[in-house]
């Protein structure tokens, strides 16, 4: 299940959200980053709000790098 980890900055850490859902998908546009799920946009972000954004769920969608020998 895809989850991010939303951080805010120093002084509004308070505000730090968790969001998952089965079909939440991460985009950005016109400086805006666009959590959204089946039913419509979840949660809008402005870029400048300097919010850090991480994906924290265990799906890995891609093959791992290639070990140095």
């Amino acid at each position: 299940m895809p989850a991010y980890l939303i951080r805010h900055p120093a002084q509004h850490s308070r505000e730090d959200i968790l969001i998952q859902d089965d079909t939440l998908t991460l985009t950005f546009d016109a400086g805006w980053a666009i959590l959204s799920d089946t039913h419509g946009v979840c949660l809008a972000i402005p870029s400048g709000q300097g919010a850090h954004i991480q994906r924290v769920d265990d799906t890995q969608d891609h093959e791992p790098a290639p070990s140095r020998e």
